[in-house]
């Protein structure tokens, strides 16, 4: 899995500006950076009379527009997807991910503290907590970086986020929820996969392979009368 951070805080913290800058120091480093943006109230990106409104409204569960230079996709979910599902799917190319919110998760968290917003943070007592930017001494247990210091806090983020991760490690992602494997059964999976892979064409020197397997219905309905 690509390594993640979030960056939290209160409303009217300065989180987006912090963020903005932060992937621009990071990408001038040459990091490929990608970005969640978790909306606890809902959004809206289709209008009203655009051809991708009209598909969606016709009944497509799915849409997809799709440019030389961009793509974009419109999906109905049933459930909130987790950054994991969203991060297999479509970032999964990324050095980093940094999610502005997602305060609750148990990602690490750097959470922005503005004096003339708020001087109670909102995760203090999270575990996951590794460092706060503000204005005023937060915290004595944690690193505080000046809220102007976008620079400290992306080579923070490199050194104790990036630089860490595991690159060799495998993701397993069941129906949106990801499961946490045992190394020998992580062992298994990279061996078996990647001796298989070998003999194919244009598979010997892979880096990165991603395998979904999805069950028809009827093979789904088999597996759950089993259980």
């Amino acid at each position: 899995m690509v390594p993640i951070v979030s960056i939290v805080g209160k409303s009217g913290s300065g989180k987006t500006t912090l963020l903005e800058k932060v992937i621009s120091e990071l990408t001038r480093r040459g990091y490929t950076v990608g970005v969640i943006k978790h909306d606890a109230h809902g959004f809206e990106i289709d209008h009203e009379g655009k051809d991708s409104w009209r598909h969606k409204k016709a009944g497509a569960q799915t849409v997809a527009i799709s440019s030389p230079e961009k793509f974009a996709v419109i999906k109905d979910v049933s459930v909130e997807w987790t950054p994991e599902r969203i991060i297999d799917s479509y970032l999964i190319d990324s050095d980093i991910v940094i999610t502005e919110g997602f305060k609750k998760s148990a990602f690490p968290k750097i959470e922005v503290v503005r004096k003339a917003n708020s001087t109670q943070p909102v995760c203090g007592n999270d575990k996951k907590l590794l460092a706060y930017v503000s204005d005023f001494k937060v915290s004595v247990k944690h690193p505080i970086f000046k809220l102007d210091d976008h620079k400290g806090v992306a080579s923070f983020i490199e050194k104790e986020i990036i630089k860490k991760h595991q690159s060799s490690g495998i993701s397993l992602i069941v129906d949106g929820q990801k499961i946490e494997l045992k190394p020998f059964i992580e062992n298994l999976i990279r061996d078996g996969v990647t001796g298989m892979i070998k003999s194919l064409k244009g598979c010997s020197g892979a880096k990165e392979v991603e395998l979904r397997i999805r069950q028809s219905r009827q093979a789904a309905k088999t597996t759950s009368r089993k259980k």
